[in-house]
């Protein structure tokens, strides 16, 4: 199937399918583009310093999550896999909670539960994202038919990789969405590696979007790293979810430049060729090209957004690094509205351990 694309590789843009998006915007959608890369260089750093534990970087994919939350509604809910980060940012996540949440701390949203990098937040509809991989995908299904048996307008998005695609979860969350017409998009960031698991792996098909064909969804296939094509196509999908014609399945082809995780070394299994030609195809400088040959901004206002992210970012760690870890009694908490005997008896009895360790 024919690639989608609305800026190519220098930034050009294609007229006719350029999307009607206020410049103010346009402006944030590169903010949020740069801060995501910030935070992955940042996070990556931090990790190998030993400051903190693990790290999970989207760098190269920075399009897909900013193009696709620009389109959506604050009402529709996100389904994220784990390289999605800044669709919270993007809705006001502070940019302090995920600091927190690296660092393990008092301050931790996640209280020191979460894997550092699969955080959620119910207030932002950003939902928490788990390890095993696709289990995203029947649950955003699931939520889809509770929008519609309520009658909420909701749309709800789902992340998922190309190593997903060969998961049970992703049939039964396509089939299921597929026969009940649910609002769903199934966004599948094909980054050509499921960990070292290469795409040709993982399909005998001649592209991913093939797939929807045999559920009965429409599908298009589009180039990840523009995000001018990744807005567009869920806008419309969007638009289409809201109507009751039920789910699209959207391919966007982009490539993971760095690593899976902290804890993966690509240079034993992918090609440094690949990687070169992968990164001319930067999503933020395409985008930043874009922006300054329209006139809607300039190099010297772009080093200013990195440049005050960057400090922030800075005081932030600083201040994270300072806080001590959850309490104790937090291991306790957030499961029963009245604590029952068990868990009072079995908290006394760590606190009392504690103080004997002290």
């Amino acid at each position: 199937m024919n690639l989608m694309q609305i800026l190519d590789s220098s930034g050009k843009v294609n007229s006719e399918l350029e999307p009607d998006i206020p410049e103010k915007e346009l402006v944030k959608m590169l903010q949020y583009m740069i801060l995501v890369r910030l935070l992955d260089e940042k996070g990556m750093r931090l990790q190998r310093q030993g400051r903190i534990s693990f790290s999970i970087p989207s760098t190269g994919q920075e399009a897909t999550q900013i193009g696709a939350v620009a389109a959506l509604n604050p009402e529709d809910w996100i389904f994220p896999a784990y390289r999605e980060p800044g669709m919270a940012f993007y809705r006001g996540l502070p940019l302090f909670d995920l600091i927190n949440h690296w660092f393990v701390n008092e301050e931790d949203p996640q209280k020191g539960r979460r894997l550092p990098g699969l955080f959620g937040s119910k207030e932002h509809r950003y939902v928490n994202p788990s390890a095993p991989i696709g289990t995203q995908i029947i649950q955003a299904a699931g939520a889809g038919f509770a929008n519609k048996f309520l009658s909420e307008k909701a749309v709800n998005i789902v992340f998922f990789g190309d190593g997903a695609t060969s998961s049970s979860d992703f049939h039964a969350g396509m089939n299921f969405g597929a026969v009940f017409k649910t609002p769903t998009i199934f966004f599948c960031q094909n980054n050509q590696w499921a960990i070292s698991v290469p795409l040709s792996k993982q399909t005998g098909a001649s592209s991913l979007v093939d797939k929807a064909l045999g559920y009965g969804i429409p599908g298009i296939r589009i180039d990840g790293n523009d995000i001018l094509a990744v807005y567009t196509a869920v806008k419309d999908a969007v638009k289409q979810a809201r109507m009751g014609n039920g789910p699209t399945f959207i391919e966007a082809v982009t490539y993971r430049a760095g690593p899976h995780t902290s804890s993966d070394d690509p240079t034993r299994y992918r090609p440094k060729k690949e990687l070169a030609t992968w990164q001319k195809l930067d999503p933020i400088k395409r985008f930043e090209n874009y922006l300054l040959k329209k006139g809607i901004i300039s190099d010297n206002r772009v080093e200013e957004i990195r440049s005050s992210y960057d400090t922030e970012i800075n005081e932030l760690i600083t201040k994270a690094e300072k806080l001590p870890p959850p309490s104790l009694e937090t291991l306790f908490t957030d499961v029963y509205s009245d604590q029952p005997w068990h868990l009072r008896e079995q908290f006394e009895e760590l606190s009392a351990l504690q103080r004997m360790n002290d």
